[in-house]
């Protein structure tokens, strides 16, 4: 009987704690990536799309927890491409994404700190481009009525090898890579 009622209580705890964890799928077609990339003396820049293959956030009592999403590294486009001009061949070439081996770039959400008098989130998390994981941080808003998060942060491009085949070109290239970014689930 003792065993039993242990075994109540246990399935009793999973269960509610199972119920308050809620996982949202992204939608796709409705979220966004835009991208930045200048020169380092802003004489011009480079701006364009890439596009999530699929993803999920995690939420307890209505506070993100974790996510985990796949972007499609070959989607990577910018307006002037479709032009013929522009870097999009360039940027899947094998000295900037390499999308040929690493066709896809991995954010998996490890932590989340939530500021209410603002609804802003410090999130932590593992960026993985080229088969290589950074941590990286950033800020982001939810909107629990549009089921929507938006950011924009900036990376270092250096940090996952993305760089020029040319050191002189790579110089003339700042680090840094803009992200703005719209989640809808």
């Amino acid at each position: 009987m003792q065993q039993l009622l242990i075994s109540i209580i246990i399935l009793t705890s999973i269960t509610v704690t199972g119920q308050s964890q809620k996982m949202y799928p992204l939608k796709t077609s409705k979220s966004k990536i835009h991208w930045k990339g200048t020169y380092t003396f802003l004489m011009s820049e480079h701006n364009g799309t890439v596009n999530f293959h699929k993803g999920t956030l995690v939420t307890k009592e209505g506070n993100i927890t974790g996510g985990n999403f796949e972007i499609d590294m070959t989607t990577i486009s910018n307006p002037d491409f479709l032009e013929g001009k522009g870097p999009v061949n360039h940027l899947r070439d094998t000295d900037f994404f390499d999308v040929s081996r690493f066709p896809k770039a991995y954010l998996e959400i490890t932590s989340v700190e939530y500021f209410t008098e603002n609804n802003q989130h410090k999130i932590l998390a593992n960026l993985t481009i080229k088969g290589k994981t950074q941590p990286i941080e950033f800020w982001a808003v939810a909107n629990t009525t549009m089921q929507q998060i938006t950011t924009k942060f900036k990376i270092d491009r250096a940090r996952w090898d993305i760089t020029h085949n040319n050191s002189m070109r790579d110089h003339a290239i700042s680090d840094a890579i803009e992200f703005d970014v719209l989640l809808q689930f």
